[in-house]
C-alpha cells in the first residue's frame, strides 16, 4: 500500500523525513538514508560550507534526483537569521522548501514562538514552502497556519533527548485542528515513538539523532522507516477502545457444555 500525501505542491510516499547531522561518518550517513527509503532529506545550511565546492558533503553521496531537499535554518536566534539563511539556500539552487528553526533558549533549544512566527510569515511571502519548527503548542501551530505555511512541525520532545512523545493531549488538539501536514518533529528516540506519533494521526515524522547516535544507526534507520509504517496502518485501521475488563475473544454463544 502506497499512502501518498503532499507538502505544498510536492507528493510523497515515505511519511519519515530523516535529517542529515551527526553521522560517524559519510559511509554510514548513506547507508542509513539508502535502507530508511526516505524522500526527504534535511540539514543545516549553516553547516555546508558553500564558499568551497571542493568540500566533501553528504550531498556528493546521493543521487539527489532521488529526494528532496529540506534545509533548515539551525543555528538562527532571530527572525531575521533565520529569514537570511533561507534566502542564501535558495540563492544556492538548493531548494524553495525551507524548515524555519528560530531558537529562544542555547539551554534547551525550544524554539522562539514570535520569531519563529514572523519569519515563516516573511518566507510564507516571499513564495518559499515553508515547513516551522515548533513547540507543542495548538494556539502557536493555529496562528503558523493563518500566516500560511505549509506544515507544522511540533516537538515531541526536546531536540535530541530521546524522550519521545511528553504530551500527547496537545498534538492530538494540533492534529485534530491542523489545515496542513503535521510532522512530529525532535525528541523521537525510539521506533515505538515514531509508531506512537503516526497512531495519533501525524502525516509524517522527522527525526535525526535516533538514527545518528544509534550503536548501529542503519538499522536503526530501517527499523524507524517500519515504525512509521506500522503507526500509520495502525491509524488508518482504527485500534479497538480500550475497555476496563476482559472481553472474550472467541464468542460464548452456542458452545457445547
Amino acid at each position: 500500500m502506497v499512502d501518498r500525501w503532499k507538502i505544498g505542491n510536492v507528493e510523497f510516499g515515505s511519511r519519515l523525513l530523516l535529517g542529515t547531522g551527526k553521522f560517524a561518518d559519510l559511509d554510514v550517513q548513506s547507508r542509513a538514508v539508502e535502507v530508511s527509503e526516505t524522500e526527504i532529506l534535511t540539514f543545516a545550511v549553516r553547516r555546508l560550507d558553500l564558499d568551497n565546492p571542493h568540500a566533501e558533503n553528504f550531498l556528493e553521496r546521493l543521487d539527489l534526483k532521488r529526494f528532496t531537499l529540506l534545509p533548515n535554518t539551525a543555528g538562527a536566534y532571530t527572525a531575521e537569521e533565520a529569514v537570511r539563511i533561507a534566502r542564501l539556500a535558495r540563492a544556492s539552487g538548493l531548494c524553495d522548501m525551507i524548515k524555519v528553526e528560530v531558537i529562544g533558549d542555547p539551554k534547551t533549544l525550544l524554539p522562539d514562538p514570535i520569531g519563529t512566527l514572523e519569519a515563516s510569515k516573511q518566507l510564507v511571502e516571499e513564495g518559499f514552502t515553508v515547513l516551522a519548527y515548533t513547540s507543542d503548542d495548538p494556539i502557536l501551530a493555529k496562528r503558523l497556519q493563518e500566516v500560511g505555511v505549509h506544515a507544522v512541525m511540533p516537538g515531541a520532545s526536546p531536540i535530541g533527548s530521546g524522550q519521545g512523545i511528553i504530551n500527547e493531549h496537545y498534538l492530538r488538539f494540533i492534529i485534530e485542528d491542523a489545515t496542513v501536514p503535521v510532522i512530529i518533529d525532535a525528541g523521537i528516540g525510539s521506533p515505538a515513538d515514531a509508531a506512537r506519533a503516526m497512531e495519533l494521526g501525524a502525516d509524517g515524522v522527522l527525526l535525526n539523532t535516533a538514527v545518528a547516535l544509534a550503536e548501529d544507526p542503519v538499522k536503526m534507520a530501517e527499523a524507524m522507516k517500519w515504525g512509521v509504517i506500522a503507526g500509520r496502518l495502525g491509524y488508518l485501521a482504527g485500534r479497538i477502545p480500550k475497555k476496563r475488563y476482559a472481553s472474550a475473544s472467541s464468542p460464548t454463544e452456542g458452545m457445547i457444555e
